[in-house]
């Protein structure tokens, strides 16, 4: 996406604040390229899980992926900014915000997204959570999974770092509560039956971030 993309998107948003977070991720982190890349060319539609400000959905929409985005996030105050932000964009027939708890999640089935989201909660809620995100596949879909892992390596030590800093300003109420290793990660996703791919996705950014692709067995 170019620098003018960029800037119109970050527009979109009331604070400065808000602007200059959304530029430094469209700018700097790499999930929403590889989010795009998976569903291309698909007509399924996307449930979001933990969409924060909707920043996906209007990314997606600026590539071209015209699909009914449908985001949900416990964080009321988010959810009223992305939808402040998708009512200035004029894209409310396509993007919804939803103020729901991941327990809560809508009877939707296509492309589903969870990213960074499950670490902040406590490990045995983790693996339902991932039960429940693969039930609202399609069967042509994909679950897009970006998450940090616990590893014992100098990138895991700076997502700690960076993760102090979120809580203590406020942006993630509660903060970080469980990293979950890749087993901890594949194995509730090859329970329910789906193809589980990891990969390193860091793009420009120094944490230990990855790429976890599940389909459904075809």
């Amino acid at each position: 996406m170019d620098h003018r993309s960029r800037q119109r998107i970050a527009q979109l948003y009331d604070s400065r604040l808000q602007r200059g977070y959304v530029l430094g991720k469209l700018a700097g982190d790499p999930v929403y390229a590889a989010t795009a890349a998976l569903v291309a060319g698909t007509a399924l539609p996307l449930l979001d899980i933990g969409c924060g400000i909707g920043l996906l959905g209007l990314y997606l929409h600026a590539q071209g992926h015209a699909r009914p985005y449908l985001g949900v996030d416990h964080d009321a105050r988010k959810i009223v900014a992305g939808q402040l932000a998708v009512q200035r964009a004029g894209l409310a027939a396509s993007i919804s915000l939803r103020h729901a708890d991941v327990s809560e999640l809508p009877p939707m089935h296509g492309h589903v997204a969870l990213l960074d989201v499950l670490h902040y909660l406590p490990a045995e809620r983790q693996p339902a959570l991932l039960r429940e995100a693969a039930r609202h596949l399609a069967p042509e879909g994909c679950l897009i999974i970006r998450n940090v892992l616990r590893e014992p390596n100098w990138r895991f030590q700076a997502t700690r770092v960076e993760e102090f800093f979120l809580r203590s300003s406020g942006w993630i109420p509660g903060g970080a509560q469980h990293y979950p290793t890749a087993g901890e990660l594949r194995a509730p996703l090859e329970d329910a039956g789906l193809e589980v791919r990891i990969e390193p996705l860091r793009g420009r950014t120094p944490f230990n971030s990855y790429l976890v692709v599940a389909r459904p067995h075809r």
